[in-house]
C-alpha cells in the first residue's frame, strides 16, 4: 500500500496554536518533510516528536518533491511542515501537491494557523470579499503589472512583507493606490503582537520614526464601486449583476436592501433586478 502526504499548520508565534491531529500525526508518520530544518527542530523538540525529517524549501521544490512521491508511493506517510503557518500558502508546498496530484497520491490537510486570515480577523477591514497577494514580486515589471491590478481591487487586500522591507513597500502601495485605510499587524499570536490601524501615508510616516520589529502582515482596504464609477473606470450597466448585488452585500446590507440599491444605480425596477438574478441562478 502507498503512503499519504499531511499538509500540517504549524504555530505562526505562540506555540500553543498548534493541534492536537498536527501533533500525534507529527510523531505517527514515517517522515517530516520541513522548509528549514534548523528552524523546525525548535518546535519538535519543545513537543518531543522524534521522527525523522528531511528538507524541502524553494531551492529544492522539484527534484524534492519527486523523491518524496516515490517515498510515498513505496508507502511512507509524510508530513510536510512550513517554517510557520499552512504549507502550500505563499511556499513551496504547493508543488508537492501539484505532484501528489499528477501521481495519484492521497493527501490531506490538517488545518491551522494561517498568518493572512489571523491578520484579516483583526484589522477591522472588510472580510466578506479578499484577495491574497503574500509576497509582492521582486521583478519590477511583475510588480508594476500587479500594482496596476490592484488599483480597481475592491476586495479587501492581504500582503505579506519583511520588516526591512515594510516602508518600501507601503511607499510602493501609496504610490500606485493613492492613500487608503491600513492595518499593519505584527508578531502575530506573539507577546507583542499589535494591530497599527491607520493610513497608508499615516503608516510611511510611522515607519520612518519607529522601525518596525517582526514579519508584517499588511490589509489594505479596496476601492468602492461608487469611486470607480466616479472616475469613469467602470459603469454600473457593464457590471455583472450578481457582482453588483455582491457589492452591497459585502456591507452588510441585506438581500432586499441590496436589490432596492441595485435597481436605483441601474435605473431599473426591482422586479427587473429579481428577475435576473433568477435567470442567472441567484
Amino acid at each position: 500500500m502507498q503512503g499519504k502526504l499531511y499538509l500540517c499548520a504549524t504555530p505562526i508565534g505562540n506555540l500553543d496554536d498548534i493541534t492536537l491531529r498536527v501533533l500525534n500525526t507529527l510523531k505517527t508518520v514515517d517522515l517530516i518533510a520541513a522548509e528549514d530544518t534548523r528552524h523546525s527542530i525548535k518546535l519538535l523538540n519543545h513537543f518531543d516528536i522524534k521522527t525523522p525529517m528531511t528538507s524541502y524549501h524553494e531551492y529544492n521544490k522539484i527534484d524534492k518533491a519527486r523523491y518524496l512521491v516515490d517515498k510515498i508511493k513505496e508507502g511512507l506517510n509524510v508530513a510536510l511542515i512550513t517554517d510557520a503557518g499552512t504549507p502550500g500558502i505563499s511556499d513551496p508546498g504547493e508543488e508537492l501537491v501539484k505532484q501528489c496530484y499528477e501521481a495519484g497520491v492521497e493527501l490531506t490537510s490538517l488545518p491551522g494557523p494561517a498568518a493572512c486570515v489571523t491578520a484579516l480577523t483583526i484589522s477591522g477591514m472588510g472580510t466578506r470579499r479578499f484577495c491574497f497577494e503574500a509576497f509582492l514580486p521582486t521583478d519590477k515589471k511583475e510588480k508594476q503589472w500587479i500594482l496596476e491590478e490592484l488599483k480597481t481591487e475592491t476586495r479587501t487586500i492581504i500582503l505579506y512583507e519583511a520588516p526591512h522591507h515594510l516602508l518600501r513597500t507601503l511607499g510602493e502601495l501609496y504610490e500606485a493606490l493613492g492613500d487608503r485605510r491600513v492595518a499593519v499587524c505584527r508578531e502575530l499570536t506573539k507577546k507583542y503582537e499589535t494591530v497599527f490601524r491607520t493610513t497608508l501615508s499615516g503608516a510611511i510616516n510611522h515607519y520612518t520614526e519607529n522601525d518596525p520589529k517582526g514579519e508584517c502582515v499588511i490589509v489594505l482596504e479596496g476601492r468602492t464601486i461608487e469611486e470607480l464609477k466616479t472616475e469613469g473606470q467602470e459603469d454600473w450597466k457593464e457590471m455583472p449583476l450578481a457582482e453588483h448585488m455582491e457589492h452591497y452585500l459585502s456591507q452588510g446590507k441585506d438581500k432586499k436592501e441590496s436589490m432596492k440599491l441595485v435597481a436605483k444605480d441601474r435605473g431599473i425596477s426591482k422586479r427587473d433586478v429579481y428577475q435576473q438574478l433568477l435567470e442567472d441562478g441567484e
